[in-house]
């Protein structure tokens, strides 16, 4: 086990009803100008930014809005959004959605904080974050964890480049988590959901760190609540077990538990960001249909790692490691398969692409053959290039 430090500053206000609290919350932080921000409309048709405006109002909080935030959250809507938020004088950003807004609204907050720096120089490395507004989240996806991760992505539509960020800034304030505002999700939405819920602990999980025992038990405990809530809930979105235990696993599999103490991977992440960034699919859906080739690519470099991970998420009893290990991959990708996600590029809907396309998507996700992906197998641009070659199918 490495040595680390660990710090959730992120006050989580989970259960049904929960909601109400919103006011309460942004009360407790002190804050008196909020710079609402949301996604694409259903939020609102449902009545919930109207009672969140309504609570604020009722409390004396000013607050202004800002809707329209996609998938693939875009620089251009960010960047937007800091302007709007310095000239309102915000003290606080509140996200009312899933990833794609929370990573909207930590992008405001340190442009708001920071009104010389353009936003995209802390995502390109070139600038550090060193200062930032709180952020407050109305969870209503789950998915990408981002109610109490250090991360957040943004993407430059001029460019198709995506890119991820990391750092203590990125931790919200409070969460607020109640699973019956994801009793609407279509059903496509949800599995996107379970997936990445599922990456961001398998992206840490598959490390080269020996000998962490009790991090490695609570990533395989969190993968087999979802692999056993995932079906029900889209068999039923108003499960509220289902959907509940669904909320918890997106929060805690991204807030860096499930990877104490280990170097983390995040290769079929980078890789997929280039999938997202490039054709605009689903963040779930670009990690499904590379996942199984990036598994089977890696498989050599550490056999009884994949055999361990089948006998315990997914009960292999095949005492041969090399062929315990194949079998968990095959079960990932059947799972995958049962949720109706893509397990490659013509499944995700892209169809197969030209060599050239493929090259051109390996050189971005190394930057120029001068960065190694991961630190399960680093892959270098010709070792990406031929995993996607192995996904274009």
């Amino acid at each position: 086990m490495q040595a680390f430090v660990y710090h959730i500053p992120t006050r989580v206000i989970f259960g049904q009803g929960t909601e109400a609290q919103t006011a309460e919350q942004i009360g407790l932080a002190g804050a008196k100008r909020v710079f609402l921000v949301y996604g694409g409309g259903s939020a609102k048709r449902s009545g919930l930014i109207d009672r969140i405006l309504a609570d604020l109002a009722r409390e004396g909080i000013a607050c202004m809005t800002l809707g329209g935030v996609q998938a693939n959250p875009r620089l251009g809507l960010a960047r937007q959004g800091v302007q709007q938020a310095v000239e309102f004088g915000a003290d606080l950003i509140l996200a009312v959605g899933g990833g794609s807004v929370i990573d909207t609204a930590k992008a405001i907050a340190h442009g708001a904080a920071c009104p010389g720096t353009d936003i995209w120089e802390f995502w390109l490395g070139r600038q550090k974050v060193t200062a930032s507004l709180p952020v407050g989240v109305v969870l209503t996806i789950s998915a990408a964890g981002s109610e109490t991760s250090d991360s957040a992505v943004l993407t430059d539509e001029s460019t198709g480049t995506k890119r991820g960020l990391s750092t203590p800034f990125n931790r919200p304030l409070f969460a607020i988590l109640d699973p019956e505002l994801t009793y609407t999700l279509p059903r496509y939405q949800i599995a996107c959901g379970i997936v990445d819920i599922m990456m961001h602990t398998m992206d840490r999980y598959f490390t080269p760190t020996k000998g962490n025992q009790l991090t490695d038990a609570f990533a395989e405990a969190l993968l087999r609540t979802v692999i056993a809530n995932g079906p029900a809930a889209l068999a039923n979105s108003k499960d509220y077990q289902a959907m509940s235990e669904l909320m918890w696993c997106g929060s805690v599999s991204h807030n860096g538990l499930t990877g104490l103490g280990a170097a983390v991977d995040f290769t079929p992440h980078k890789l997929g960001h280039e999938l997202s960034g490039r054709f605009d699919v689903a963040h779930g859906a670009s990690l499904s249909a590379i996942w199984g080739h990036w598994a089977r690519y890696c498989l050599h470099q550490d056999p009884a790692r994949f055999a361990r991970f089948g006998r315990q998420v997914w009960n292999v009893t095949e005492p041969d490691d090399q062929k315990a290990a194949e079998q968990a991959i095959q079960c990932t990708v059947d799972f995958f398969r049962s949720l109706d996600m893509p397990t490659c590029f013509s499944e995700l809907g892209i169809g197969v692409q030209p060599e050239e396309v493929l090259y051109q998507m390996a050189d971005k996700a190394t930057r120029g053959d001068t960065f190694l992906l991961g630190s399960f197998l680093p892959l270098n641009r010709e070792k990406a290039l031929e995993i996607y070659r192995r996904a274009n199918c």
